[in-house]
């Protein structure tokens, strides 16, 4: 685990997702360019990996409530999966990707399971901290979706 914390980090929480967080999260994803209509992530698609074993974390400031940052751990029974992190772009390079960081390793490690992400090649901020809490790439694959059934023959 990361051990980097100062006094500044304890003006922070993690806590979990409560449905009325949705609009304030979606507002996040959008300016953080997690997000878009076409990726289906709704509250109807996040509660239900939550009741399937998941969670999507929030960090926020403790005095204003705010949230500034997530990550949604979807869980398929073999695995967790970590998706959507994020830190608002205010609150970025202070350190506080790595408390979110730790928080969604050690759901992992209690539920036993293996933690699996997704990251852009280009985004070397985010591969760099995800090295630095153990992440490892696992080779040369390419990753294949199909959104929409509607185009499909």
């Amino acid at each position: 685990m990361f051990e980097k914390t100062n006094n500044y980090h304890k003006n922070f929480l993690i806590r979990d997702f409560i449905d009325s967080d949705f609009d304030e999260v979606n507002k996040l994803w959008i300016e953080t360019g997690i997000v878009g209509s076409h990726r289906g992530d709704n509250l109807q698609i996040i509660l239900a990996t939550i009741n399937n074993e998941g969670k999507l974390k929030l960090l926020t400031e403790k005095q204003s409530e705010k949230i500034i940052g997530t990550a949604w751990l979807t869980n398929d029974m073999r695995r967790i999966y970590l998706h959507h992190f994020c830190i608002k772009p205010e609150y970025q390079n202070k350190g506080l990707s790595h408390l979110l960081c730790d928080d969604c390793i050690s759901f992992a490690k209690e539920k036993k399971m293996q933690i699996k992400l997704e990251v852009h090649k280009n985004n070397e901020k985010a591969i760099t901290l995800y090295k630095k809490h153990g992440f490892n790439f696992l080779g040369d694959y390419d990753v294949y979706i199909i959104r929409e059934f509607n185009n499909l023959q």
